[in-house]
């Protein structure tokens, strides 16, 4: 890269829990991040309220799933209803998932964004400047440099790349020119968080309610910790919904007992995707790039995705391990699976934010027969498996989430990450040569005994010698182990390739 000195391989702008995600990964593999935030602590109060399995092995990964545990619980079973309370669509989640973890979590955000921080704070190559403002921004071939604002006035920083978690408002978006495609879905709604006082009783079920006269959405959080949705009627401001003697009868009305109000809020619910997640060395993460409607409970997942794909794929191209090219694959990879799950939340949404009696009427009555019949009444929340230039092309099993194989009924379980490391990992039936920076493993090793069953029935199911893992948990491929192995090196340089 020259001998151009930079203040830091990475600067991240915004350390919300994309941000933070970001940053662990970037500096537990040997990449010197800073990271600011204009603001001096972690906002206080709950956003997000769920997670998934994938995310939970990625707090894994950074070693805070523990931390994590403490301020989370396992997402019970999510029921839609109908005014009358005649169940429309239930979905009951598996107690194990392919990544070896619940199904899903739900979650108090203020803890476990301490837990990432908390973390952060203990690396060598990481700095945290907090209260510091993002201005502007100029980049060339070489780098970027980035001009702040905070308390003791005007700074700039320097760096090979620069990427912006900031947020819906995206400042660094901006900068890059960075238009939005809208999904023209726009729903204005209440959000009020509970803190649970003795002898309250909320619903032990996620519920959205598909009620014309009001649509309501009521799921747990954290522990000792509730939240209800109302969605605006026409007619009704932010500032009238806001109001105590408006909310006090709406919480009343589910007779659940005390609780405290931890939080109120007006949101709009809407679907949005940047055009553009990479101009030069700057990059877009987590809602600077995509923003969803929260009925799927994947609007934070999406940005810590964006986190761990992009975060080997940067370590590689400045370590000199890739072509910078290697870049171009991550909004390739990531906007199509970001789009299935906002195009799921707004078909959720459509489906509940239903104000016509008549309308709401015949939805009811169709989604209670296809219930009755066995079928389902929505599209299936698992998107396809990623493709692009980051996978072997019709290699069995590319491109889909590897899973984590466990040992043990109780935690504390092993599991295969903590085994394998940071990856890639090629694991073979038999003993490999050699394959250069790729770690290469076999059934016949002693760590991997544990778990052999499962990997060996992962590659017969896919009739395979081998499979090579990226660093973000993807198949890159299976096949044979130096056909994989060859075959992800050129991946790596997809510009000496050519």
């Amino acid at each position: 890269m020259g001998d151009e000195a930079f203040d830091c391989d990475v600067l991240i702008v915004g350390l919300g829990p994309v941000g933070a995600m970001l940053a662990l990964l970037l500096a537990q593999s040997g990449v010197s991040i800073i990271a600011i935030d204009k603001d001096t602590a972690v906002y206080p109060l709950p956003r997000a309220a769920h997670f998934d399995h994938e995310i939970m092995r990625l707090f894994q990964q950074v070693g805070v799933a523990e931390a994590v545990s403490r301020h989370a619980r396992p997402a019970p079973a999510y029921e839609f209803r109908a005014a009358d309370g005649q169940v429309l669509l239930r979905m009951d989640l598996p107690p194990l998932a392919p990544s070896g973890w619940a199904t899903g979590y739900m979650f108090h955000q203020p803890a476990v964004e301490n837990a990432l921080r908390a973390k952060l704070e203990q690396s060598r190559l990481a700095q945290i400047r907090l209260a510091q403002r993002f201005e502007r921004l100029e980049h060339d071939s070489g780098g970027v440099t980035a001009f702040l604002q905070g308390p003791d006035g005007a700074s700039s920083i320097r760096a090979r790349y620069l990427v912006g978690c900031d947020g819906a408002s995206s400042l660094v978006r901006d900068a890059i020119g960075g238009a939005l495609d809208d999904y023209q879905f726009d729903e204005p709604w209440l959000v009020i968080d509970a803190v649970l006082e003795n002898g309250a009783r909320p619903p032990e079920v996620n519920l959205q309610i598909c009620d014309p006269s009001r649509p309501t959405t009521c799921v747990l959080m954290g522990p000792g910790r509730h939240r209800w949705e109302f969605m605006l009627l026409p007619g009704e401001t932010p500032e009238q919904v806001l109001r105590d003697d408006f909310i006090a009868p709406l919480i009343a009305g589910w007779d659940c007992g005390p609780v405290q109000i931890e939080r109120k809020a007006v949101y709009r619910f809407h679907g949005l995707v940047a055009k553009t997640w990479r101009n030069g060395r700057v990059l877009l993460a987590g809602d600077a790039a995509h923003q969803m409607p929260p009925f799927a409970g994947q609007g934070m997942c999406s940005g810590l995705r964006d986190a761990a794909n992009l975060a080997w794929k940067l370590r590689a191209a400045i370590q000199g391990d890739a072509d910078e090219a290697l870049l171009d694959t991550y909004q390739v990879e990531r906007e199509p699976h970001v789009r299935t799950y906002i195009e799921l939340a707004i078909g959720m949404g459509r489906v509940v934010c239903t104000l016509d009696r008549d309308v709401a009427a015949q939805r009811d009555a169709g989604m209670l027969a296809q219930r009755a019949a066995g079928a389902p009444t929505l599209p299936p929340a698992a998107p396809a498996p990623l493709t692009g230039d980051g996978f072997l092309a019709g290699a069995p099993g590319a491109g889909a989430l590897f899973p984590q194989a466990v040992s043990g009924q109780a935690e504390p379980r092993q599991r295969l990450d903590d085994v394998l490391g940071a990856g890639p990992w090629l694991i073979a039936r038999s003993a490999s040569p050699d394959l250069g920076a790729i770690t290469v493993t076999d059934l016949t090793d002693p760590q991997l005994q544990p778990f052999r069953s499962s990997l060996e029935g992962w590659l017969d199911r896919h009739r395979a010698q081998a499979v090579l893992i990226r660093p973000d948990r993807y198949v890159f491929g299976a096949g044979e182990p130096r056909v994989l192995a060859d075959a992800y090196m050129q991946a790596l340089r997809p510009t000496s390739a050519a």
